[in-house]
């Protein structure tokens, strides 16, 4: 098993875009990039902590590779607005990837200049390159929120979309 951690804005939506994907084990939201010890929901709201709404993906890379959940990743939100997605504003809804060795920040500085290159969004990507930091699990509530609470009217305008997205450019990636 292997780890990518992701902050592409909201985890209520990006949670549901890895969770469908074959070889994808866990997806855990989180905290992640802040100064802040053992922060929790009410304390990254306002931005103050550093930290940014991140997911730990747990996959097998013999059923899933990291470029393609890379590429999911950048597909899934738009990675050329700093620090917010859609109606979420301020650094907990920046665009980031938190590699875990080398060779992660080595697939991501490619796949990111591929995607610049071919203009697929017409502006910079301005999603941060880190390397893997202290990851706080999100409160139990946070957890699955999406497959918990389907009908909330947040996930059904933001995060819905996003993940019916993947699912109709991915199909072939998508569990049985």
């Amino acid at each position: 098993m292997q780890v990518a951690i992701f902050a592409g804005g909201c985890f209520w939506c990006t949670e549901p875009v890895f969770s469908q994907l074959k070889g994808v084990y866990q997806v855990e939201s989180g905290y992640i990039g802040g100064h802040t010890l053992n922060p929790t929901y009410k304390d990254i709201c306002n931005g103050d902590t550093g930290h940014a709404e991140g997911i730990r993906i747990t996959f097998d890379a013999d059923m899933v590779r990291f470029e393609t959940l890379l590429e999911v990743f950048l597909v899934s939100h738009d990675p050329t607005t700093p620090n917010r997605q859609g109606n979420d504003v301020g650094t907990q809804y920046r665009s980031a990837i938190f590699y875990q060795d080398e060779a992660q920040h080595q697939a991501a500085k490619t796949m990111i200049k591929s995607f610049e290159d071919a203009q697929v969004y017409g502006a910079p990507i301005v999603t941060e390159l880190n390397p893997n930091a202290t990851f706080y699990p999100a409160e139990d509530y946070h957890q699955y929120y999406f497959a918990k609470n389907p009908s909330n009217p947040y996930c059904l305008a933001v995060a819905a979309p996003k993940a019916a997205k993947i699912r109709a450019k991915y199909a072939q990636l998508l569990k049985g």
